[in-house]
């Protein structure tokens, strides 16, 4: 078993780097507080070297009605403010009406949208296809999970099943189920730049990059829309990290720019598992229902990070803070804490 890895306590001997960086959720429910506190990490590291920031929805998949609209919302309430992206419409798009509602449900100006850039995945994936570097599989989640699991098998890596079938072979599965597109890639390890973890390395398989029913699969897209707006850092919750080695690894391959990671610790509930709605009042609207205030709910998350008075003591999470602007002001990176952030009592 692999052990976890954790936060290096000198991971550069340079001073703490600021980039380029992004916010892409997927508009599949409102964001918690963990959601909340990931942005506002995203945006700190970029704009305290003022560097752009942008905003991207990733709405292939897992789209529920009106989410990308509050999250943009919720996200504006905090005082988070964004760069217009490269590629994005310049005037909100109105695409209708939510349903059961009466409110509309659009695209706003100035932030990226996934479902706008599938000819620039078909692109990256007709590259791969040229380079040889793609094939067919037809292997079910279950045929994937046991054959991972057996004796001599990585875990949680695709292990190659349908990497060197013939032709004859694929007709005959494309009559049962369609295929999904994997990479075929060429090594089986990775190493990444993670401002807080120092140099990881992890593992490669021949990844998704087209499921089965034509979604683009995660790794492709971030990679390829990272790119296209000029990402320097990517900044995210450490849940990801394992999969930054398969997505630098990729953007090399597309010839793109490999973006620094700063993979940051998640919100926890009390029993140590990832926050979720089932812990309370977790996201800002219900927190809002229940009488909380934005500056309480940024005095938590600046007392989270934290960030520290003029005296040198830690924000305390008891004092409201006006607004994210106030936390950009006293954030340091380089005294961030390294362990999850237990959220407790809401």
């Amino acid at each position: 078993m692999t052990p976890s890895p954790t936060p290096s306590s000198n991971p550069s001997t340079q001073p703490f780097p600021s980039g380029t960086g992004r916010y892409a959720p997927s508009p599949s429910g409102d964001l918690h507080l963990g959601n909340l506190r990931t942005a506002i990490l995203a945006w700190a590291m970029a704009r305290r070297g003022d560097k752009p920031f942008y905003l991207r929805v990733e709405d292939l998949d897992r789209v529920r009605p009106g989410a990308a609209e509050r999250q943009i919302g919720d996200l504006a309430a905090l005082g988070l403010d964004w760069d217009a992206s490269p590629g994005a419409s310049t005037e909100r798009i109105e695409t209708g009406r939510v349903e059961g509602s009466e409110s509309t449900e659009g695209k706003e100006a100035g932030v990226l949208y996934q479902s706008t850039r599938l000819a620039a995945y078909e692109q990256a994936v007709q590259q791969l296809r040229e380079a040889n570097l793609v094939y067919e599989c037809f292997c079910t989640r279950r045929e994937i999970q046991e054959a991972s699991s057996a004796p001599h098998g990585a875990p949680g890596a695709y292990p190659g099943t349908c990497r060197e079938l013939t032709e004859a072979q694929r007709q005959e599965r494309r009559a049962q189920r369609p295929p999904a597109l994997r990479l075929r890639a060429e090594c089986t390890s990775y190493t990444v730049q993670d401002d807080f973890y120092g140099a990881y390395t992890g593992l490669v398989d021949d990844f998704v990059l087209v499921r089965n029913d034509g979604t683009y699969a995660y790794n492709l897209t971030s990679v390829v829309d990272d790119a296209f707006v000029g990402v320097e850092q990517i900044v995210r919750g450490d849940d990801l990290l394992p999969s930054a080695p398969r997505q630098s690894y990729l953007a090399q391959l597309l010839g793109l720019a490999q973006p620094r990671y700063a993979h940051v610790p998640l919100a926890l509930n009390t029993e140590g598992k990832r926050l979720a709605k089932r812990d309370g009042a977790v996201t800002l609207p219900q927190l809002r229902e229940a009488g909380v205030e934005v500056p309480t709910i940024l005095g938590w998350i600046a007392a989270s990070i934290p960030v520290y008075n003029a005296d040198g003591s830690a924000h305390s999470a008891d004092v409201p803070v006006p607004n994210a602007a106030a936390i950009l002001e006293r954030f340091d990176p380089a005294r961030m804490a390294t362990e999850p952030w237990v959220v407790r009592d809401l």
